[in-house]
């Protein structure tokens, strides 16, 4: 299941949102970016993707990521 899906740091995923389980989800404006694992807080995992000239710093659960 992608509930309990484990994530390396470092890892490329892409944000996929799950919307049946709404905790830990994203902005909708980030649907489908790819960003980099950079570490865990506490079942969530620290997501950068770049937005435009920016890089943002998510914290996203492990449901609405897929590996990229």
């Amino acid at each position: 299941s992608r509930y309990f899906q484990k994530f390396n740091k470092d890892d490329r995923v892409r944000l996929n949102a799950e919307p049946a389980y709404q905790k830990g989800m994203y902005y909708p404006r980030f649907h489908n970016k790819m960003g980099i694992i950079k570490g865990m807080k506490g079942k969530c995992y620290e997501v950068m993707i770049k937005d435009g000239n920016k890089e943002k710093l998510l914290i996203v659960h492990p449901v609405h990521l897929k590996k990229g």
